[in-house]
């Protein structure tokens, strides 16, 4: 029984003879390289439709200097970090325009000194078209290996510090504010605060944005009861508060988690909540709908996060110059507050 012998791959020279131009702009037009009018752009991409032609990964990369991969690394401690419903989200939304711009998506842990090795020799050695940085703390090694990258950086969340020339973020001040604000128009004056780690821009700013609001109102802000993003920090935050502070009428909690850490315990310590004690939390996470009871929260578009990091890096690899973008946020009342 005779074989049909495989039909040769067509190549880039074919495409543009049938396509009526160069094999140079043949070559630019598939890969969105600039300089190549509309009607030349679609006529290649008709005759390698056509012919069935399909680049190679390769030479693409040869050709254009492109990895054809961003990378986000996260400057967390643990691996199940990825696994954090709010990294989740952003992740889901940075892949999905990571994807319409034909880019691979690489995930960095960067907690470890060897972690951060492999980072830097990735920016340095311009591992990938571009990086997006995230969970960064004051004086984090990564923000001065950003600053010597030999590619395009994008920060998801402002570093401490002097903002870096392009970064992604939400209104942490103006929604703590809000937060805060809602409280106190519900008549509580005793008002607490378990503000996220002091070590990063956004438990600063979320805490300013509490102080803030506190001050307009004429209200003694409460230092700040620092928890590390976690169920139990907010839980063990909550615990001191009521130790210190047993007449505190409102809580303000710099994310969900620990929003509903301090529900916990409140709970136990036999506090009706809102009746005592109102709390609000940060994120709109589902663990501020599931708690009992469901958590007064601000929502942060964290998927939009995401995704705007991902499309400002697609714009510096194509040879623009994006400007920062700050995200809205905007109080969800519920049960606590």
């Amino acid at each position: 029984m005779a074989i049909d012998a495989p039909h040769p791959q067509p190549k880039l020279d074919e495409v543009a003879e049938l396509a009526g131009v160069s094999r140079s702009v043949a070559s630019r037009a598939l890969n969105n390289a600039p300089h190549v009018s509309r009607a030349k752009r679609e006529a290649v991409a008709r005759a390698a439709r056509q012919l069935g032609y399909v680049p190679n990964p390769t030479a693409r990369a040869l050709a254009t200097r492109h990895t054809g991969a961003a990378a986000l690394v996260i400057a967390g401690e643990d691996p199940s970090i990825f696994a954090d419903p709010f990294f989740a989200q952003v992740i889901v939304g940075a892949s999905a325009a990571l994807e319409e711009a034909d880019l691979h998506l690489m995930l960095c842990l960067a907690a470890s000194d060897r972690g951060r090795k492999r980072v830097e020799r990735l920016l340095l050695a311009k591992g990938a078209d571009g990086a997006m940085l995230m969970a960064l703390r004051e004086d984090d090694p990564l923000v001065p290996m950003a600053e010597r990258a030999k590619m395009p950086v994008v920060f998801g969340g402002r570093p401490v510090g002097p903002a870096p020339r392009w970064y992604v973020d939400v209104d942490n001040v103006g929604g703590a504010r809000e937060a805060t604000e809602y409280l106190v128009s519900r008549g509580r004056t005793r008002v607490a605060v378990i503000c996220g780690r002091l070590d990063t821009e956004v438990g600063r700013a979320r805490y300013r944005g509490y102080r803030d609001a506190m001050l307009a109102a004429g209200l003694d802000p409460f230092p700040p009861q620092e928890g590390d993003f976690t169920e139990a920090s907010g839980a063990a935050a909550m615990a001191a508060l009521l130790a210190e502070h047993p007449d505190l009428d409102g809580v303000f909690a710099a994310n969900d988690n620990m929003g509903a850490g301090a529900l916990r315990t409140l709970r136990e310590a036999g506090r009706r909540v809102p009746d005592d004690v109102s709390v609000i939390g940060f994120d709109d996470l589902a663990v501020a709908e599931l708690a009992d009871p469901p958590l007064t929260t601000v929502h942060q578009p964290i998927n939009a996060l995401g995704r705007e990091m991902a499309r400002m890096l697609v714009a510096l690899v194509n040879g623009q110059d994006p400007t920062p973008l700050i995200l809205p946020t905007r109080l969800v009342t519920r049960s606590s507050a």
